[in-house]
């Protein structure tokens, strides 16, 4: 799933809920909730440096494979960093001021309840040097609600119309009672594409050959499923922004591909890559135990981040008849010891996601109250009562006793599913087949999940349970959830510190039968569909977190995914020949802001 959460982390668009807008009139940015932190003549975003050294290279490893350079679309496997290196948005969401866009390709907006204008940089320049036009902006929206993934259609479900009210001006029209108030937002995020560029091509093809864009960097070479080499572009149109300042300071960034990421630890000691973020725990704990590290020639650094924790998990396929019953989800939930996982795999490194929104301080704890209970009584004859009178928790393997206790109750929610013991299977008494299914990776992280597995499916063996762990190469895996051919797989969903409309994509019943959507789990909950549209449409704070608290409790009730775990910080170890800005900001790895040492260049 590495690719595909790579995919959709680019497409996930910051959310939050707006103030009333009703008088028109021309700003600087779009502040979604209270005022912009950045005011009057500012001058750069405050986590990178604009003193920051221009020049030199960088190599990254990326993962997995590519065939195709425009992840907006359905068909293909993207490359990695194609669209957010070589082309820019309409505005840009800084890390420290996730509900305010401020201006990149539109240096001006004007927002009312009906509609919001976007006013172009008159400077805005394409690579080959053509301008940024209307026509342009106009192309890109129309390509991605025609052609383009079926999230955008969701995305973009509540714009009426996009008109071109100026060479340099576009307006998107909202419909009548959508009350989307993030809409103006997520507008702003759009990259924008070249009109002639894409002429006598189709935009829901795969290519690989880069579309013209606007931004930082042209790809200049590359090998499929090897390498890419971007180069940056001395006239690029923005460089002198105050959102762009202190970024992209390297000449030169090229990603070499790999197909695990154990690999890439050898790799950073070799000298191959440059840069390497550690996503296991042992490998952190004991992998830099050597004397590149020891004598400072390789950096080890633990980075703080305040982002929604990843939302990683094994998920099931509820279009399998098996996996129909929540009980039967909850049941080998309960197989799931994270515990040992914790002390013998992680070094005690990670901690269990207890929220879909964990880490977000929105999260669903105890049972509910205030403003999430009176939304949850609206439905309550639709939920179960558990919802009202179970706080949400995960099974605890505390020891011999507990881990028994969790097994004798995973066998009770099965009995009263309807399963029982048939010669030692687990089986539906009713039809006669026994309980078996099939855990998915990819061979990207999958090699890091057997140890996890193993406990896991021998607790499942233990109550009948014929469970069987598969890696998958990467096309492969994505094709296999594309199409939803799956019973369990492994998965991370990249989750905004201010979820909105994406929400709907990932668990609203619109999504469920679209192929190649984010609604892997195949949810058609009419309460969740409702509970999503309280969000979007949210006109508070206190209604937009209740909100939240609700879908998260109806979401951990059903059962739909078996939580794993999330790293409060980012581990990144780098040759000791980059610097990066010194900042209390929680922002976390940012390597478009480093940059090569004077002194080592």
């Amino acid at each position: 799933m590495l690719k595909k959460a790579r995919k959709i982390a680019s497409l996930v668009l910051l959310s939050f809920v707006f103030c009333s807008v009703s008088a028109a009139g021309e700003t600087e940015s779009i502040a979604l909730y209270g005022n912009p932190k950045y005011t009057g003549a500012w001058q750069h975003f405050d986590y990178a440096d604009p003193d920051a050294v221009k020049g030199g290279r960088i190599v990254l490893p990326a993962y997995g494979t590519f065939d195709n350079f425009n992840p907006f679309i359905f068909k293909g496997i993207a490359a990695t960093q194609v669209a957010a290196l070589t082309m820019d948005s309409l505005a840009v969401v800084p890390d420290d001021d996730i509900t305010t866009a401020y201006p990149l390709i539109a240096k001006k907006f004007d927002l009312t309840d009906d509609y919001i204008e976007f006013f172009i940089d008159e400077r805005a320049r394409f690579a080959d040097g053509s301008e940024v036009t209307a026509d342009d902006v106009i192309f890109s929206y129309q390509s991605l609600i025609e052609k383009g993934s079926p999230l955008y259609k969701i995305y973009y479900a509540d714009v009426e119309k996009a008109e071109k009210t100026g060479d340099l001006s576009v307006r998107f029209y909202f419909k009548k009672g959508s009350n989307n108030k993030e809409l103006p937002l997520i507008l702003s995020r759009m990259l924008i594409y070249s009109e002639k560029d894409w002429q006598g091509k189709d935009f829901a093809k795969p290519y690989l050959k880069a579309p013209l864009g606007s931004g930082p960097y042209v790809l200049t070479d590359f090998q499929t499923n090897k390498y890419l080499v971007f180069k940056r572009n001395p006239d690029y149109w923005a460089k002198d922004l105050p959102s762009r300042k202190g970024f992209f300071n390297f000449d030169e960034i090229r990603y070499d591909y790999y197909q695990d990421t154990t690999v890439t630890l050898q790799a950073l000691f070799s000298g191959n890559i440059d840069v390497r973020e550690e996503y296991i725990a042992k490998i952190w704990a004991t992998g830099y135990d050597n004397d590149k590290v020891k004598s400072g020639e390789i950096v080890k650094e633990e980075i703080p981040h305040s982002e929604t924790a990843r939302l990683q998990n094994f998920a099931f396929n509820i279009r399998r008849p098996q996996f129909a019953d929540r009980r039967v989800r909850e049941a080998v939930g309960y197989a799931f010891n994270f515990e040992w996982a914790k002390k013998n795999l992680f070094y005690n490194q990670y901690e269990r996601l207890t929220s879909y929104f964990t880490n977000s301080g929105m999260e669903a704890t105890g049972l509910p109250r205030g403003r999430e209970l009176e939304i949850l009584e609206q439905f309550r004859g639709q939920l179960p009562e558990s919802v009202f009178t179970v706080p949400p928790a995960n099974p605890v393997y505390g020891d011999y006793l507990s881990a028994r206790e969790n097994l004798r109750h995973a066998v009770a929610l099965l009995k009263d599913a309807g399963y029982d013991f048939v010669d030692g299977k687990m089986t539906h008494l009713a039809t006669g087949r026994p309980l078996k299914f099939e855990i998915l990776s990819n061979s990207a992280n999958g090699s890091s999940f057997t140890r996890v597995m193993l406990p896991f499916l021998q607790n499942l063996k233990k109550i009948g349970i014929d469970a069987s762990f598969r890696n998958l190469e990467v096309n492969v895996f994505k094709n296999r959830l594309d199409n939803f051919d799956f019973d369990i797989a492994i998965i991370t969903f990249p989750i905004s510190r201010l979820p909105g409309n994406e929400q709907k994509e990932f668990w609203g019943s619109a999504s469920a039968d679209a192929k190649g959507s984010f609604n892997l789990v195949g949810i058609k909950n009419p309460v969740v569909d409702k509970l999503l549209d309280g969000l979007v449409s949210a006109q508070t704070k206190e209604d937009y977190e209740a909100h939240i608290r609700a879908l998260d409790r109806v979401l951990l009730n059903e059962h739909y995914i078996i939580m794993q775990w999330y790293a409060p910080r980012k581990q990144v170890a780098y040759h000791n020949k980059f610097a990066h800005p010194q900042t209390d900001l929680k922002v976390g790895f940012q390597p478009y802001t480093w940059w090569i040492k004077e002194d080592k260049r």
